[in-house]
């Protein structure tokens, strides 16, 4: 290449290096509607002794896997959302699960969890007995006896789910909170299922939420997820250096797809909700379902407790027990056409699985019996399509379902 070439105009730097530090565009006048993507992961400073500090204090954004501008921006929605002092954001739901398990238990602590979780939730408790000595006692979620009885002067933590996947039903957070807390015990819930358009946890008592953003705060089935919002400062610090040293950092583009999938969480909440109910109730009145779990309908064994801590709708997750049991269950989602057989949940499609085969595979028949999961058990995460539309669909597959 010419290196003589006139480059007097572009402050005396040449080609080769004005590609390599193109210009900065500062924006004044006017502010952008959409939130900024900042996908850049790493900061410049002006002396060494702000990179310095930085490094000491987190006080600027130096390098993404500690913090981003639109991963920040992400936080603070969802903690403004849930009603907490802050909040971390991780790479999926499993990063944010396993930041509050790995950031508040060690070897020879104790932990009472909820006897139905979410599959990879059980399998990291089960890891943890196996290979770091943690004990850890099941409840139901429904009776603060329970956890009274289970408390230990080693316990750590109270993990819940505030509507148990798959069963859906529905934890006494308010009552379960106060035992735990009047012990010094810290409360964990589990938010996915419910969204904070239906419930805030932390306002029932719990120390931290957790939420997989993957399923309805992105809702659209294009990014992956987590994060953990903590009522106290403190605490969310003591879980930052975990997160911070174990690496499972948000990407910001993800973090933007989120950040644009919540501007429609309500109206979508709404309608899953709405529709959830209405399917629900079709299938109870099915020949071929020996039952139906929906919080919001009648006769769910948590009803009453729905109605009190979920005043605006039951969520969009129905769970069914085919007649016909585990054959039943696997030609049914082989038979939807409009829904999809998948293992997520919250998207603006409806889709089925079934989680004795998939999401709670590593229990045994006597954990997947404990939690009340049957073999012929299957989880409908009812969608936004017209509920006719989705009907005439299920009810197709039922009756391939029943014929067999």
């Amino acid at each position: 290449m010419n290196s003589e070439r006139d480059h007097s105009a572009a402050g005396g730097l040449r080609p080769e290096t004005l590609a390599v530090h193109p210009p900065r565009v500062e924006i004044t006048g006017s502010v952008p509607l959409g939130v900024p993507l900042h996908q850049g992961h790493v900061f410049g400073f002006e002396s060494a002794d702000a990179l310095a500090d930085s490094m000491q204090s987190g006080g600027s954004f130096l390098y993404s896997r500690m913090g981003n501008p639109t991963v920040r921006t992400l936080e603070d929605a969802v903690a403004r959302l849930e009603g907490g002092a802050g909040a971390l954001s991780f790479a999926s739901g499993m990063g944010a699960i396993n930041a509050v398990l790995f950031g508040l238990l060690s070897a020879g602590g104790h932990v009472i969890a909820q006897r139905c979780l979410y599959g990879g939730t059980y399998a990291v408790l089960t890891d943890l007995a196996e290979r770091w000595g943690v004990e850890v006692t099941h409840v139901s979620g429904t009776d603060p006896a329970e956890v009274a009885a289970a408390l230990r002067p080693t316990t750590r933590l109270l993990y819940l789910e505030t509507i148990a996947n798959p069963t859906t039903r529905v934890s006494d957070v308010p009552a379960l909170a106060a035992v735990a807390r009047e012990a010094g015990v810290p409360v964990a819930v589990d938010n996915t299922f419910a969204s904070p358009l239906l419930c805030r946890p932390l306002a029932l008592g719990a120390d931290l939420v957790v939420h997989s953003a993957t399923k309805y705060l992105a809702g659209h089935a294009d990014v992956l997820g987590g994060v953990v919002v903590a009522d106290d400062p403190e605490l969310l610090s003591r879980l930052r250096h975990f997160a911070v040293e174990a690496g499972a950092s948000t990407d910001p583009f993800a973090a933007w797809l989120t950040l644009r999938g919540m501007q429609t969480l309500s109206l979508r909440m709404e309608r899953h909700c709405a529709s959830a109910t209405e399917i629900a109730g079709r299938l109870a009145g099915h020949p071929a379902v020996a039952a139906v779990r929906y919080p919001g309908l009648a006769g769910h064994p948590d009803q009453e407790l729905a109605e009190r801590l979920l005043p605006d709708g039951a969520g969009g997750v129905v769970s069914l027990d085919l007649a016909g049991g585990r054959d039943a269950g696997r030609a049914f989602v082989e038979a939807v056409r409009l829904a999809s057989l998948s293992v997520s949940l919250g998207d603006v499609k409806t889709l089925v699985m079934h989680p004795a085969s998939t999401s709670h595979r590593q229990l045994d028949a006597a954990a997947l019996e404990a939690a009340g999961i049957g073999p012929g058990t299957v989880r409908l995460s009812v969608g936004i399509e017209h509920v006719e539309d989705l009907w005439t669909d299920l009810e197709q597959a039922l009756g391939k379902a029943s014929a067999l």
